[in-house]
């Protein structure tokens, strides 16, 4: 999949999450996901390749980079705590919508129980 079907499948996704809105602050060239004001993912073109930045647990986001090359540590974000993911042969849509997901989930949680749109412990679990 190119980086720009990348973007439009998470994209398309977000819109899928309950609590969830779109936002260009920081320039027109960055595009802000967040759920209940807390961002969850951004997209952003890094010099010629379309990109996801996705919060994800440190482990998972070790093993993500391992096991993908075109998953890397988060660009201009934590390291440890956040990946950037490009267009690849090996990304699908599938991975793409779990990690969408899984990054509204870790945000989610994140939040106040009050404030929380979803159970991130249950909503849209994958096995």
């Amino acid at each position: 999949m190119d980086g720009q079907e990348l973007q439009k499948i998470a994209r398309d996704h977000t819109a899928e999450l309950p609590g969830t809105h779109q936002e260009h602050r920081f320039d027109p060239d960055w595009e802000l996901h967040k759920v209940c004001g807390k961002v969850f993912m951004l997209m952003t073109d890094m010099p010629g390749r379309p990109v996801v930045i996705l919060k994800a647990d440190p482990d998972d986001a070790t093993a993500l980079r391992k096991q993908y090359a075109a998953i890397t540590p988060g660009y201009h974000m934590n390291k440890r705590h956040w990946i950037t993911m490009q267009g690849g042969d090996t990304i699908d849509a599938k991975l793409v919508k779990e990690l969408v997901t899984d990054s509204y989930r870790l945000v989610a949680g994140g939040l106040p129980k009050a404030k929380q749109p979803v159970d991130p412990h249950t909503h849209n679990h994958h096995a």
